[in-house]
């Protein structure tokens, strides 16, 4: 998915939960409206956890992925 642009990354791979939904939420606050960020975790929770955010605060997943272990979200902050 590189043809999405971020203009914010967080990497939370080698973290456990919660760490990686902390990061994801406190990266959203600092976006702005419309701005994408992508996440990257290896905490298999994070395939639920993260979408489960994004659902409550109302942003949007753009797209999701995994490969060899790790996670990848895009998301469109709302």
């Amino acid at each position: 998915m590189s043809e999405i642009k971020a203009d914010k990354v967080v990497d939370a791979k080698g973290m456990n939960c919660p760490m990686p939904v902390l990061k994801t939420k406190k990266a959203l606050d600092e976006l702005s409206s419309g701005e994408v960020l992508e996440v990257t975790a290896t905490d298999p929770g994070s395939a639920s956890d993260i979408p489960a955010l994004l659902k409550r605060l109302g942003h949007e997943l753009i797209s999701s992925s995994q490969e060899g272990g790790v996670f990848t979200f895009y998301i469109r902050k709302n």
